[in-house]
């Protein structure tokens, strides 16, 4: 693979640690943070069906919703503004994982461009990097909001590609989610899958271009790359 120039970071999971939401979560479901993984994935759920419907409601709009469905199919009583300040406020407050500023640092002292692309509306995600003070690791913070489509549809990673001016090749996504790095290697982009707690990859799937532990570990196989004349 050529040595990519740009590289777009998704943002939950993959640069945030979501441990605080676990705990709000868990507490507004009387205790049961054992369900954060069903909350998160009828949370991706949803954003699917709305995206193949043709709808649009933000990432935190889902979120809350979600919320209140995995509350009712477990008895749990729960409220639409007690699901959402379970929510909002905790996910715009996540801390980075521990490798990550020193890993962004790295990349970026290596020339790369970075940019985000995230599921997040414009604003959480501004918030997101203002309170893991990461906002001057990048050139750029893209959301979905600007098409109304939810990643992995094609359109949320064409759409950096377009504003960047730049191809596919020249560009790779880096993710802890098969599922987007599916997104982004249907577009033609390279894709680098971090293994976070918990993430696995997708078998059945391209088998990502990179797999690493950390950021850490990016920077230094990146670095093994010889760069485009």
């Amino acid at each position: 693979m050529p040595r990519p120039k740009v590289i777009i970071f998704d943002v939950n999971e993959t640069l945030l640690d979501l441990a605080p939401l676990k705990s709000s979560v868990g507490k507004a479901l009387g205790g049961r943070e054992d369900l954060l993984p069903l909350w998160f994935s009828t949370m991706l759920h949803y954003s699917l069906v709305e995206t193949l419907s043709g709808t649009y409601h933000s990432f935190g709009e889902i979120g809350t919703a979600a919320l209140m469905m995995v509350a009712e199919t477990q008895g749990i009583d729960l409220d639409y503004e007690d699901a959402k300040e379970a929510i909002v406020m905790p996910l715009r407050s996540l801390p980075a994982h521990p490798d990550v500023l020193e890993g962004l640092k790295a990349l970026k002292e290596s020339g790369y461009t970075l940019v985000s692309l995230t599921n997040s509306s414009a604003v959480g995600v501004e918030t997101q990097f203002k309170n893991a003070r990461l906002t001057e690791m990048f050139v750029k913070r893209y959301s979905v909001d600007t098409v109304e489509k939810f990643k992995p549809h094609p359109d949320t990673y064409q759409m950096v590609l377009d504003d960047l001016g730049i191809e596919p090749s020249e560009a790779i996504m880096v993710a802890a989610h098969a599922w987007d790095l599916a997104g982004a290697d249907a577009v033609g982009l390279q894709t680098a899958f971090i293994r976070r707690p918990g993430k696995t990859e997708y078998p059945i799937a391209a088998k990502p271009d990179y797999v690493v532990a950390d950021l850490m570990e990016l920077v230094d196989t990146l670095a093994t790359i010889p760069a485009t004349p």
